[in-house]
């Protein structure tokens, strides 16, 4: 076995593989697939303050290479997943990330002040989501709102603050920048892409918010792209993420730049594709005579 084990900033990660928010729940119904102790790492799925339904009519929409999705950000709210989910979370042999969101600036403050002295190893603050009405599109579209955000968070929050940035961007390298001038200490990107689709018979939009978010291998090389170019204008680490299904995928982020990868919709079409694609890396690097990543990260 090849060493995969990759330091990012302060935290080190047994590999470079880590599931993405939205995509894997807390874990647990994977878990019961296969040990998903032997990933790198997990983000929760999205939480905010308080507990949310999430939306309401058509959810997931499947388009040609890839899914749409109106969720919503559904889930527990900060203090459910502290009482009911972090028990099982908490006990994990790998990297626990809580994705966080929110539709005030007061919402991400509080979230993170309860998430502040709890079992996890890093707040992913998604300022990107582009499902909920009055949430994290706005903040993460201008540079300034989401410095305000950033500069908020970072103040009350000692783990390490990883921020998640929307393809819709004003200016995506600006917004990294923004971030690692108020102290983040990583970037993850990207986020869906703001979407739609009509229902012809109907003669109206499939989803009830009009626009939704597109996500898989349709978004791969636009994701690639964005990745490359943060990579090259940041010096904190970046997680990069975007329509990856196989090994060579990762593999491609990393030599882009990202010190790890997320793996999202590929989870819909292969549960286990988290395995695999360790493995890829792994049959890759042994093939190449590649000791460590750090041998091939950005030499794009």
């Amino acid at each position: 076995m090849a060493n995969l084990g990759v330091k990012f900033g302060n935290i080190d990660f047994k590999n470079p593989v880590v599931m993405a928010s939205g995509t894997f729940g807390f874990g647990k119904e994977y878990n019961e697939i296969y040990d998903i102790q032997k990933l790198g790492g997990v983000s929760s799925k999205g939480l905010t303050l308080e507990k949310r339904d999430g939306n309401k009519g058509m959810r997931v929409w499947e388009t040609p290479s890839g899914m749409m999705n109106s969720v919503g950000l559904e889930n527990p709210g900060v203090q459910g997943f502290i009482d009911n989910e972090l028990q099982f979370f908490k006990d994990l042999d790998l990297v626990r990330i809580a994705n966080l969101g929110g539709s005030t600036l007061d919402d991400y403050v509080k979230g993170a002040e309860l998430l502040n002295n709890q079992p996890i190893d890093m707040i992913e603050l998604n300022i990107s989501c582009p499902n909920v009405k009055a949430g994290g599109m706005a903040f993460g579209i201008k540079n300034e709102v989401a410095r305000e955000v950033v500069r908020a968070v970072r103040k009350v929050t000692d783990l390490p603050l990883i921020v998640k940035l929307s393809p819709n961007a004003e200016d995506i390298v600006g917004m990294a920048k923004v971030c690692e001038e108020e102290g983040a200490d990583g970037i993850s990107l990207v986020n869906t892409f703001k979407a739609m689709a009509i229902d012809i018979h109907k003669r109206k939009p499939v989803f009830e918010n009009v626009y939704a978010g597109l996500s898989g291998p349709a978004i791969k090389p636009i994701a690639l792209r964005m990745v490359h170019e943060v990579c090259k204008n940041v010096s904190i680490p970046v997680f990069g993420m975007g329509g990856i299904t196989t090994a060579e995928d990762a593999i491609e982020f990393i030599m882009a730049g990202a010190t790890c990868v997320q793996i999202g919709t590929a989870n819909f079409m292969n549960p286990r594709v988290g395995l695999e694609i360790i493995e890829g890396i792994n049959d890759f690097m042994e093939k190449e005579g590649i000791k460590s990543l750090d041998e091939i990260r950005g030499i794009i």
